[in-house]
């Protein structure tokens, strides 16, 4: 289900629907919740979650059928009511007709649709691969009608029915077949018209130029320029306020846990100890967060994007303790109170400016740990974001388990491909069994995968 959703979130944005990646986040976290046995809860909430203006909404409600459409009425298995007499009948006179007929109309009589095969060599057959334009749907399917001889198998089968009547079959069997036929027939139309326009759709997708955010979503984070890095700064904006409206809900449903007893009898004294107000502890507490930025050259952009992130969500989080360093610690949760996010990570890059220096993570996560002792406790979730490189540095393995073990979880995100742990100057491979998780976040694709994993868990 998942790839059908993308297929039909590609084709969305194949006929001009923009469609952002937090909206495409949502309208998987919606159809996770609301699950997709109902299909008008299904279809409302990728609606609600995909589409921002309402004149996509047509748009929406024509594709939606081609790609999730169960309405195809069924098909009957004609056989399985006739008797021996009548089945040796019916095969009897099928022989009167050719191979190509014949196989057409046996396929009817046993209820069964085209196969994804036959569909592929009718797609050959009428030349589907050049066409763009979903106002030809009917007309493909109509040609494919036509390669399938639909004409000429009706025609025969109306003399099949003349040849069993000629047989001495019953009439009210008859009527019986001729009806479940014409409605198979009708169940072959329907599946030629879907797979038109599911097939057109797929066309436009890959022919079009697409959007050039997809690109820039997909674009490694140290290729970026400055007009590159500004767009993804508005995006990261969007991805903070759908995944701000996540946290809230998720806090909000979970807020009333185990019966609070001592609370409840207290409560209730008023009504002499009477139990008509109930008390509940709350079994979810905004989370902790303690986040640690590499801001050398290669992983300025990454961590300024995360610190952008958690700011503009941090009315969901109970605390935000922020470290930033190159070749030293440095504090920066004060640069961010009462200021704007892009101004206070512009304050503190504009005090460790960017160049090449001689990175030293271990001997910030010793600074950490000695000079900052009361920001880590168990209900802390810890935050590397760093590519574990130290420039042969001592790693300070030590500190990093002890940090590791005060903390309630340890994420790592590191920018560089898996392959290149441990490779060189980098200490990854024995950091990253430290860690609870550990993910590759190259681009903004893959950082947020990581956040909806990381902050719908802490």
């Amino acid at each position: 289900m998942d790839q059908r959703i993308i297929q039909f979130i590609t084709a969305l944005r194949a006929v001009g629907v923009r469609v952002s990646l937090a909206e495409s986040s949502d309208a998987f976290q919606a159809i996770e919740q609301m699950g997709v046995k109902n299909k008008d809860s299904f279809r409302i909430g990728l609606r609600s979650t995909l589409i921002k203006e309402s004149k996509d909404i047509p748009q929406f409600e024509k594709l939606f059928p081609l790609f999730f459409s169960s309405n195809q009425p069924p098909m009957f298995d004609t056989l399985s009511g006739l008797t021996a007499e009548e089945a040796q009948k019916l095969a009897q006179a099928l022989q009167q007709f050719t191979h190509r007929l014949r196989a057409m109309m046996e396929k009817l009589l046993q209820g069964k649709p085209l196969t994804q095969q036959e569909l592929n060599q009718l797609d050959q057959i009428i030349n589907m691969d050049n066409v763009e334009d979903l106002r030809l749907q009917g007309l493909m399917a109509r040609r494919m009608e036509q390669a399938l001889q639909f004409k000429e198998v009706r025609q025969a089968l109306e003399s099949l029915m003349q040849l069993l009547q000629d047989m001495g079959m019953n009439r009210g069997r008859l009527d019986q077949l001729r009806k479940m036929l014409q409605a198979n027939q009708q169940a072959m139309q329907g599946q030629l018209y879907q797979h038109a326009g599911q097939k057109i759709v797929e066309n436009m997708a890959r022919n079009s130029p697409g959007d050039p955010l997809d690109d820039l979503y997909n674009q490694p984070f140290q290729n970026l320029s400055e007009e590159e890095m500004k767009q993804l700064r508005r995006e990261v904006q969007r991805l903070a306020a759908a995944l701000r409206t996540r946290m809230a809900l998720r806090l909000k449903h979970a807020k009333n846990g185990q019966l609070d007893v001592k609370g409840t009898l207290r409560a209730n004294l008023k009504y002499g100890s009477v139990p008509l107000e109930l008390k509940h502890r709350n079994r979810m507490l905004k989370p902790q967060i303690v986040v640690l930025c590499d801001i050398s050259t290669s992983m300025r952009h990454l961590s300024e994007l995360m610190l952008t992130l958690l700011s503009a969500i941090q009315d969901q989080i109970s605390k935000t303790n922020a470290f930033a360093y190159i070749d030293h610690l440095e504090y920066i949760s004060p640069d961010f109170a009462g200021q704007h996010s892009q101004e206070a990570v512009a304050e503190v890059l504009g005090r460790m400016p960017s160049g090449y220096y001689n990175t030293d993570l271990g001997r910030s996560l010793v600074t950490l740990l000695h000079d900052y002792p009361d920001k880590l406790d168990y209900r802390s979730t810890l935050i590397v974001v760093g590519d574990g490189r130290n420039n042969f540095n001592d790693p300070h393995l030590e500190s990093f388990r002890t940090i590791a073990r005060r903390s309630r979880s340890t994420i790592w995100l590191n920018p560089e491909a898996v392959p290149m742990w441990g490779t060189g100057d980098s200490d990854m491979l024995k950091y990253a069994p430290m860690c609870d998780k550990a993910f590759q976040v190259s681009n903004l694709v893959q950082l947020s995968a990581a956040i909806d994993q990381l902050f719908l868990n802490v």
